[in-house]
């Protein structure tokens, strides 16, 4: 299928990499004592935050990165990140506002990801595995940069899960006839709800560990103990 298919709204486009660039710059105005940043790496992480999702995107189909064939999306980014260091001085607590937006940010690259890999004829499951990439990108690029460990990798994040499922109920829902617009809205949701829920309550994958010390306990009861 031509590539000239599919084009992602530049309106939605946009409001993804800008509740990116706000996030981002949120999660970056956050850290003190060595590992502060100035104003500028605040804004070097928020850029990285609304054009990582898109860039990856666009690598893994091979295909020009949307992002840079236009001004707006630089723009976009940048503006966003400076008002993410102004929210940060009037919130004192932001950690819902981080989630939230974090929730909506993955849930929209994810959907975005999706459809753009599904309308260029990839297969459902490499389709996505894409908007999973999307959706995530931004954030492993941001702790890299930041030297931080890599968020979807450790216990109690869900990233990878929630984005995982809401882009398979996305294709699912294409897949069957859904209108574009109506399954991208449906997988936003189920990414966003997922990864909220999993943050209320606390919710994650059992930790690699766990699952090796039950084995070990399962192995050793079956042990036959002879007695003297």
């Amino acid at each position: 299928m031509n590539e000239q298919v599919f084009v992602i709204p530049l309106w939605a486009d946009l409001v993804a990499v800008g509740l990116g660039g706000i996030q981002g710059a949120l999660f970056a105005s956050g850290f003190r004592g060595q590992r502060r940043l100035d104003l500028l790496g605040v804004a070097i992480i928020g850029i990285v935050m609304g054009m990582g999702g898109g860039l990856i995107r666009d690598l893994l189909l091979n295909v020009t990165p949307t992002t840079l064939q236009s001004n707006w999306y630089l723009l976009t980014a940048t503006g966003a990140a400076l008002f993410g260091m102004l929210l940060a001085g009037l919130f004192q607590r932001l950690n819902a506002v981080i989630v939230g937006l974090d929730a909506l940010v993955i849930g929209m690259f994810g959907a975005f990801g999706t459809s753009k890999a599904l309308l260029l004829g990839l297969p459902l499951v490499p389709a996505v595995f894409v908007g999973v990439c999307a959706a995530v990108g931004g954030g492993i690029l941001r702790d890299v940069i930041m030297g931080l460990p890599v968020a979807i990798m450790h216990v109690g994040s869900l990233y990878a899960v929630a984005a995982g499922v809401g882009c398979l109920v996305l294709a699912a829902a294409q897949q069957a006839g859904a209108d574009v617009v109506i399954a991208a809205a449906i997988g936003i949701v189920v990414t966003a709800v997922i990864r909220l829920l999993a943050v209320v309550f606390d919710i994650s994958l059992p930790e690699q560990r766990a699952l090796y010390r039950r084995k070990v306990a399962v192995e050793t009861s079956a042990i036959h103990i002879v007695e003297p």
